[in-house]
This record gives C-alpha cells, sequence and structure tokens, in this order.
C-alpha cells in the first residue's frame, strides 16, 4: 500500500495507458479489473495467484451437472436400443461359451492343451450335429415332401365343418392366416429375409462362441481387474460360482432335451405318426425353452397323432403328460436341480419376463440368470439388510 500522498503504481499505470487521470468513478468493470491486476501481480507470481475453486453446490453447476447426467444417460440408452441385435448376439454367444467351459476345464485337467481342448470340444459338437443332420435331413426332406403333398387334402378339410380340422378352422381362422402370409408374396418374402437373417446371426454366433471359449481365461481376468482390489476375492468366488450355474444349466438343459427328442421319436415311430422325424427335432429344440417350450411342442405333436386316429390322438395326449411331469419331477431336479436350485415360483416369473423382454433368447437364458441373481441376493444384499 503506497503511503498517504504518493500516486497509486496502479493509477499511474492507468494513465499512463489511456492518457487520462485516475478516476474510478468514471471506469467501468474493465477498467477495475486492470487495476487489480497490477496490484496481485509481482516478480514472484507475475500472473497471480490462483483463485478458489468454483463452488461445486452453485445452482449452475448442479444444474448443469444434472443436465449434462440426463442427456449421456439418454445417449446411453438410444445406443443400447440400436444396437439390441448385436447385444443379444453377443450375450448369448458368452452364455454358450461359459456353458461349454466345464467340458474345456475338465478337458484341460487331463494335461490338454486349452487349444485343443477348444478344438476338441468343437470338433466333437460339429461331428455330432453332422452326423444327426445326416441322418435326419433326408427323413425331414421326405416328410416335408409328403406334407406339401397332403396340403391340398388338409385345405379340403378344413373348409369342410363337419371334419374337427373344420371346426378347428372355423374356431380360430387358420386358413386365413395362412392366406393373409401368403398373400401377394410379400409374406414369403419376408420370411425368406427372416430365414437369411437367421442364418446370418447363427453363423456369427458360431465365431464369437469360438473365440469366446479360446479366450475365456483372459476375458474372466479382465473382468475380475475391473473389481476393487479389497473386494475382488469374494467377487472371484461369487463369479465363479455364478459360472458353474450356467455351465451346469446349459450342459443340463441340452441333455434333457435330446431325451424329449429320443424319447418322442420312439414313441410316434410305435403308433405310426406321421412326419416323426420332423415333430421329434421340433419337440427338441422346443423342449430348450424352460417351461413353454415343452408344453408347445406337445400340442404340436398331440395334433399331428390327432390325423392317424381318435385314439392315438388321446394316447399322445397322456403321454406328453405323463412326460412332463416325469421332466419336471425326475429328470430336471437329477440332471440340473443341483446346480441350479430356482423355485418353481421364480422360474415361471423368471421365464414369463425373459421371453417378454427378450423374445426366445430371454425364455432360453432366464433361469440361470434368475439363479445368478438369488445367489447375489443371498450372499451380498441379504447380509447387507440384515446388518442395517
Amino acid at each position: 500500500m503506497p503511503p498517504s500522498g504518493t500516486p497509486d503504481p496502479a493509477a499511474t499505470a492507468h494513465h499512463d495507458l489511456i492518457g487520462q487521470p485516475h478516476d474510478p468513478q468514471r471506469e467501468g468493470p474493465v477498467a477495475q479489473a486492470e487495476a487489480e491486476a497490477a496490484q496481485i501481480s509481482d516478480s514472484d507470481q507475475p500472473l497471480g495467484v490462483l483463485g478458489k475453486r468454483f463452488n461445486r453446490k452453485s445452482p449452475f453447476l448442479v444444474g448443469m451437472a444434472a443436465a449434462a447426467g440426463v442427456a449421456v444417460t439418454y445417449g446411453l440408452v438410444l445406443l443400447l436400443v440400436g444396437l439390441r441385435d448385436v447385444l443379444i448376439v453377443i450375450g448369448l454367444a458368452m452364455f454358450i461359451a461359459i456353458g461349454l467351459e466345464p467340458v474345456v476345464s475338465w478337458l484341460v485337467g487331463r494335461r490338454f492343451p486349452r487349444w485343443l481342448a477348444v478344438t476338441s470340444v468343437f470338433v466333437v459338437a460339429f461331428g455330432a450335429i453332422g452326423g444327426f443332420l445326416t441322418a435326419a435331413i433326408p427323413a425331414v426332406v421326405e416328410q416335408a415332401t409328403q406334407l406339401v403333398d397332403k396340403a391340398p387334402d388338409y385345405l379340403r378339410a378344413a373348409q369342410d365343418s363337419s371334419s374337427w380340422l373344420g371346426k378347428l378352422n372355423e374356431r380360430f381362422g387358420i386358413q386365413q392366416a395362412v392366406e393373409n402370409f401368403l398373400g401377394g408374396g410379400s409374406g414369403l418374402l419376408d420370411a425368406g429375409v427372416a430365414v437369411f437373417g437367421v442364418l446370418t446371426n447363427l453363423l456369427i454366433l458360431i465365431v464369437l462362441t469360438i473365440y469366446f471359449v479360446a479366450d475365456l481365461p483372459r476375458i474372466r481376468a479382465s473382468l475380475y481387474r475391473l473389481i476393487p482390489h479389497s473386494r475382488r476375492p469374494r467377487a472371484i468366488l461369487i463369479g465363479d460360482e455364478i459360472s458353474a450355474k450356467v455351465g451346469g444349466y446349459v450342459l443340463g438343459n441340452l441333455l434333457i432335451s435330446v431325451i424329449a427328442g429320443v424319447v418322442t421319436l420312439i414313441w410316434l415311430l410305435i403308433f405310426g405318426v406321421p412326419y416323426a422325424v420332423l415333430l421329434a427335432i421340433t419337440v427338441a429344440v422346443l423342449d430348450l425353452i424352460p417351461v413353454v417350450g415343452s408344453i408347445v411342442g406337445g400340442v404340436v405333436v398331440s395334433l399331428v397323432a390327432l390325423t392317424v386316429s381318435v385314439p392315438v390322438g388321446l394316447a399322445t395326449i397322456g403321454f406328453v403328460v405323463v412326460y412332463r411331469l416325469v421332466e419336471d419331477y425326475l429328470l430336471i431336479p437329477k440332471i440340473i436341480g443341483g446346480v441350479v436350485k430356482v423355485p418353481a415360483l421364480v422360474t415361471v416369473v423368471a421365464v414369463l419376463l425373459g421371453g417378454a423382454l427378450l423374445g426366445v433368447v430371454g425364455a432360453l437364458v432366464a433361469i440361470p440368470v434368475a439363479a445368478a441373481g438369488l445367489l447375489l441376493a443371498e450372499q451380498v444384499l441379504y447380509p447387507r439388510l440384515d446388518r442395517a
């Protein structure tokens, strides 16, 4: 602070700059700031001292942060919706890879190099699928040809109100639905596009699954590194337990579906039901979907069995009901019940929610996801709530 009567250096500098005497009352905000800048500048800090931080709790900054958070969240939601189909394929590939990991780990434990174990698993899988298709395709083509040849007979029966097929047609409008689907050729074109899309996604799924299985240990380690060090050991235990549940469910569900297809094929061949191989494959594929799949497959098989005779149709209905009980109360508890312990109510709700959100894929992965949720609730959520 200059002594009394000594000219103010800032005022002198300001007078030199503008050529006028210093008069604070006539100066604007910028001129006042220039005077203060001259006061805070010295040889040690020629550009002044760092000022205080902005108040993070100011209404403006809080509002800006909230608006930015909403905008980012909305953008992420749009991104996820746009990439929904791709993310579903990636998630399903990871799901299958985790399901195959127990077999690969078993081979690695038998002194197989991992690359050889992965190769062996996929060679056996593709060999089994190829052998099955080689044996099944001729029968499927033959039975599909028979179905096309008999389509006019079925059409006439559907138009005959006295036949059971005609009654079903009058009640549910089956013929009109088929005509609408085939009308103008657009339905067939859409079906062709859909089939092409399914085949493309299937090829991508197979490639991704191979890569995921081959690189699963590295992916596992990378995911666990995202967890803080203090929580990482327990996260590894819980994560590995979830992976074991998923793997046991995938392999067990596949085995149960094969059993369902084989048993159905034997029944249909014994009673001379047409399209036995085609129906058995349909039942095996649908049985992969929990709860709903076996019901739909049983309805389809029973309807076709009714074309043979009413007694055969009724016997097939009884067979479907009995097998469903055996599967629910014997096969599932024995094969996957010890690995994936999910209450019946949670199973039904999970399948319904998964099917509503992601369709068939959601219903397929609903039970292991529910099992993982129950495990996290029992190990993390409930203990915290009990201590709260």
